[in-house]
């Protein structure tokens, strides 16, 4: 099946990168980071190139999100699934309650589970389903996923926390993308690789004066062991200077800070309109084909940054899949791996434009009605 499928020309989307991670970078990026010279590559993050892309970084993701002026933005090395491990260790007091509905809101709650000082509790669906966060009065800590990246579903609503208790929201693959009020959040984190469109290796931890605090209460705290690497004063003294504790890829920086400009053309509120109407797009395609459906079944919950469809198991996806990477025409559209369903996950991500997505699923359609 699919084997000797020709792709129609007008039916190739004029990019083939429809990944959920890493992002589409433009190219036009990678020719503007060429056009830089000798003048940033090569250059020391403590030197005034390098610490002005960092502060341009910064204040850019302020202005995006229109940020409280006493909210800061954290920067460094590793990544979210890095942040996972950071933030049990050095931001939770006692207890932190996970809310999981996928396989990185689960891998965030083992690895607080694994820290012998503190207590965390799993409040989980079965995978596919959403699910809504609530307070708990016996936490210091309430952990949700904006956009989880594996299953495609997204929270529906932020829970008003008591006055000593952290709201955090990993929003990795849909932060900057999926509706959220930041004001609402203590410590809002994500790496960029996802709708910020550069590279992995890096975090953004975005932290409210409550999550600051917490943070630098405990890094004060010589009785609790947390690495040099992970320490959160550490963090938060270097990103003031707006500079990170290590060595960061200045790539990633450049990448992440035309993205960040390219965004703020549109506005927060308007990168949601816009990703609304891709995201319309694909699922109503999905309710529209007898042999598909969206994975997702409640609306509320579907995402606007990452949209898993079923296939009917008369159709294996795998070789069509196969066919059109081999092809050049599209990459990436295979399910998670780790759910082993018969699905596309589709990326809607902001530099994915709304006729290549469109051209994507006049294609799949395509390719599976001529086996039909």
């Amino acid at each position: 099946m699919f084997e000797n499928y020709e792709v129609p020309k007008e039916l190739i989307p004029s990019d083939p990168r429809f990944g959920s991670g890493p992002s589409k970078i433009p190219s036009e990026f990678v020719k503007s980071l060429l056009a830089t010279g000798h003048e940033l590559l090569g250059t020391s993050h403590r030197k005034p190139a390098v610490k002005n892309l960092v502060k341009e970084v910064q204040e850019g993701l302020r202005k995006y999100f229109n940020l409280p002026e006493d909210y800061s933005v954290v920067l460094g090395n590793g990544g979210a699934t890095f942040l996972f491990d950071s933030i049990g260790l050095g931001m939770v007091e006692k207890k932190s309650v996970h809310y999981t509905c996928g396989e990185f809101s689960s891998k965030w709650y083992k690895a607080h589970n694994r820290v012998p000082w503190i207590e965390a509790e799993n409040c989980a669906v079965e995978f596919g389903n959403g699910i809504t966060v609530e307070n708990r009065a016996d936490a210091d800590m309430i952990c949700c996923t904006l956009n989880e990246t594996s299953t495609g579903v997204i929270i529906d609503s932020l829970p008003e926390v008591d006055k000593d208790t952290i709201l955090a929201v990993d929003a990795t693959s849909g932060g900057g993308q999926v509706p959220c009020d930041i004001s609402k959040v203590d410590l809002f984190f994500f790496g960029p690789q996802k709708v910020f469109a550069s590279e992995g290796g890096l975090y953004i931890a975005i932290m409210s004066p409550k999550a600051r605090a917490r943070a630098l209460k405990i890094a004060a705290d010589d009785s609790r062991y947390v690495p040099d690497i992970m320490n959160w004063k550490t963090a938060i003294d270097n990103s003031d200077k707006n500079q990170t504790y290590n060595t960061p890829s200045i790539t990633t920086f450049f990448y992440l800070n035309e993205q960040i400009k390219l965004m703020n053309r549109s506005g927060y509120a308007g990168v949601q309109e816009e990703a609304k109407r891709r995201a319309e797009l694909i699922y109503n395609w999905a309710e529209s084909k007898a042999y598909l459906s969206p994975f997702i079944k409640e609306k509320k919950y579907r995402s606007s940054a990452v949209a898993t469809i079923d296939v009917d198991e008369k159709i294996d996806v795998n070789p069509l899949i196969a066919r059109l990477a081999a092809t050049g025409a599209v990459y990436n559209i295979e399910g998670y791996r780790k759910l082993g369903r018969n699905q596309f996950r589709i990326a809607m991500f902001h530099n994915i434009t709304f006729e290549d997505l469109e051209k994507l699923t006049k294609l799949l359609s395509h390719a599976i009605e001529s086996e039909l």
